[in-house]
């Protein structure tokens, strides 16, 4: 909605936690003067010009909006599609049928938790009808530590006999979605295919659901290498996202380079509420570029295989590690996931980009060698970026012992931790790393 249907501030941003508890005060305290209005419009006099009322919900709107996501919810938990379909108004048609493969995606996963909630300052009357901002709590079974809160908009209309009913006739709003910057997941875009294999959960849609078995084998091999390697405790499970188009990936908010294209796969940390800057992390997810799924079937000898198992650990060190990574700097945090990659290769198969060897040798030639710097680390010259990273983790592991790799994690891996583990600081660390890797491949 825009215009006249939108409440003053209702397009900003959310706000921080805490106005909705003074919201819900609000709302029952005003709800005993407004307790006369009827739920549904139908009071305005015939021929009435289309209202709009942001004041504080009534609290037979409140109850009614709460019994219909309860409805929406127990249909999804009890696998009860008739349920779930009496959430909905009758007809139309389209509305239905998405949300029939909307029921059909979740049931596909092992749900933990799946609520609707909502604040009842996030209430916006339009004629009978009411908009809503709906919190969808939803946990995965075994790979989210806690739920995962998604916000977006839904229109409630008047259901049809009963005057204190209310009706889902929409679950998204495009204009406010952009405004709150809403990410869907997949299972939120339309129809997915989810398989799983001994602790690998793989999202994959119509079109690439044939490459499930090679990758999701390829995955559990991953976690399993990943986790003889890692020393932290975690879940030693993942989430796959693996579809036949980039929109996934595209959607990555701060998408490392910026371009969906470039990148072969990206680990994508998941907070429990995106809008709480304090909260904390539910889960890591992995999601593919579809041009690795071309590789889900090739023997893990080849070259093909060997590059394919060494991306799916890169990324799952990622996840092991999981909210160490915010901390620190990201020529530690990548250069660790590249050194890890490479612990079941033979030392002939730990391939290097002949680029990030070219700038090394050019770098030590012009005596500039420079650890990378975070805010570039992914713009031009992110090959030669990752090659160095990966060789101060090479040369730091080689030289004091690989625990002070995981030293440096939970240090945060700034300077100063470095200097007290190791005795360098981090333009120091760059140029032995830079010697090494030019001793090791020339």
């Amino acid at each position: 909605m825009s215009g006249p249907a939108e409440r003053t501030r209702e397009g900003d941003a959310l706000e921080p936690l805490g106005r909705g508890l003074l919201g819900l005060l609000t709302a029952l305290v005003l709800s005993l003067v407004l307790g006369s209005c009827t739920l549904l419009a139908g009071d305005d006099e015939p021929g009435a010009a289309p209202t709009t009322s942001a004041q504080p919900a009534p609290r037979e709107v409140v109850s009614a909006v709460q019994r219909t996501l309860d409805l929406r919810a127990s249909g999804v938990r009890r696998q009860d599609r008739a349920r779930f379909e009496r959430a909905l108004v009758p007809g139309p048609a389209e509305f239905r049928a998405e949300q029939a493969q909307y029921f059909d995606n979740l049931l596909q996963l092992p749900l933990e938790r799946v609520d609707y909630g909502f604040d009842p300052a996030d209430v916006l009357r339009v004629d009978d009808s009411y908009w809503v901002v709906v919190e969808v709590r939803l946990q995965l079974r075994g790979y989210d530590d806690v739920p995962v809160v998604a916000r977006d908009r839904y229109l409630f209309e008047p259901g049809r006999g009963a005057r204190d009913r209310l009706r889902l006739a929409s679950v998204t709003d495009a204009a406010w979605e952009e405004r709150n910057q809403v990410v869907p997941q997949p299972w939120d875009r339309g129809p997915v295919q989810v398989r799983e294999l001994a602790g690998v959960l793989g999202v994959f849609d119509d079109a690439s659901v044939a490459a499930a078995p090679g990758l999701l084998d390829a995955a559990q091999r991953a976690v399993a290498e990943v986790g003889a390697v890692v020393p932290f405790e975690w879940s030693e499970q993942v989430v796959l996202y693996a579809l036949s188009t980039t929109a996934a990936l595209a959607s990555v908010a701060d998408l490392p380079g910026g371009d969906a294209a470039a990148l072969d796969a990206a680990a994508v940390p998941v907070a429990a509420d995106p809008r709480d800057p304090d909260s904390p992390l539910a889960s890591t997810r992995v999601v593919l570029n579809p041009r690795v799924l071309a590789s889900a079937d090739a023997e893990r000898t080849s070259a093909q295989g060997r590059t394919r198992d060494r991306l799916l650990r890169h990324e799952v060190t990622h996840v092991a590690v999981g909210a160490r990574d915010d901390d620190a700097p990201v020529w530690l945090a990548e250069g660790i996931a590249e050194w890890a990659s490479v612990r079941p290769l033979a030392p002939e198969d730990r391939a290097l980009p002949e680029v990030a060897l070219q700038a090394a040798r050019a770098d030590l030639a012009a005596g500039r060698v420079r650890m990378p710097d975070g805010a570039t680390f992914n713009a031009d010259g992110s090959t030669a970026h990752y090659g160095l990273s990966w060789w101060a983790a090479e040369h730091l592991a080689d030289s004091f012992g690989s625990q002070v790799l995981w030293q440096l994690l939970e240090a945060g891996g700034d300077e100063p931790a470095l200097e007290r583990l190791v005795g360098l600081d981090e333009d120091r660390l760059a140029a032995r790393a830079a010697r090494l890797m030019v001793a090791t491949y020339d």
